[in-house]
């Protein structure tokens, strides 16, 4: 049994992606489905908000001179391409899975709302939440955090490529120090790119733990969800 009864995961897009980094690898969406249904079977209710660096980074268009809201946009309908894989993965591994939209498109998935995704946590599905808030200028961690927060989680964890949360980069600073435990304000007084600034804040008034791992470390995932200790924790 899981130490939580509710978590929501926030994953990024390049956890689908195959080796060159761009695109949907159905192999990739199978691990992490197999991972996912491994909390599942411990009886955690999971609910996923997925980003879409796979697919289309804003921040390149922005740069190029398109308009914010455009590549936002772009972004959002990424993630519902992205949610839709990860569907049919868990879908084929007997997982019930329900994708919900921020943007209405009724054709591949339910419009979002709030009520009814906690109906589908009840009922053992998971809720796969694409299109992020449905807004320009929030990004997808801000998204998982109001969804977390929406849903009743008790808990948002950012899976990532990464076993914690580092003073600096640990790819290229050898002596980068980890840290197993952080408060809200700290992560945003040092600048430490947990998540964005909105979202740490809306996480922060609601008193809302962040756990950061690595999702490709062995059993880091099921670890986290009964209770041990992985990761970095940000908390009050």
């Amino acid at each position: 049994m899981g130490a939580y009864k509710r978590v929501l995961l926030k994953l990024g897009g390049e956890s689908l992606a195959p080796a060159e980094g761009f695109g949907v690898d159905p192999d990739r969406a199978d691990d992490v489905a197999h991972k996912i249904q491994q909390v599942k079977d411990l009886g955690v209710e999971v609910a996923i908000v997925i980003g879409a660096g796979n697919i289309w980074r804003g921040r390149e268009g922005i740069e190029r001179g398109m308009e914010r809201a455009t590549a936002d946009y772009m972004g959002m309908l990424g993630t519902v391409i992205n949610s839709l894989a990860l569907m049919d993965a868990l879908e084929r591994r007997g997982v019930v899975t329900r994708v919900m939209s921020a943007i209405e498109m009724r054709a591949v998935a339910e419009p979002y709302i709030q009520r009814r995704a906690i109906r589908h946590l009840e009922k053992g599905r998971v809720v796969v939440l694409g299109a992020g808030t449905g807004n320009p200028y929030f990004s997808t961690d801000t998204a998982a955090a109001l969804r977390a927060m929406e849903i009743g989680a008790e808990i948002l964890i950012k899976a990532t490529k990464v076993d914690g949360v580092y003073d600096s980069d640990p790819m290229v600073d050898a002596g980068a120090k980890r840290f197993d435990r952080l408060t809200y304000i700290d992560s945003l007084n040092m600048r430490l790119e947990v998540m964005d600034a909105t979202a740490i804040s809306l996480c922060m008034d609601n008193e809302l733990p962040i756990l950061v791992l690595d999702m490709w470390q062995q059993d880091s995932l099921i670890d986290a969800v009964q209770g041990e200790s992985v990761g970095t924790l940000v908390s009050g």
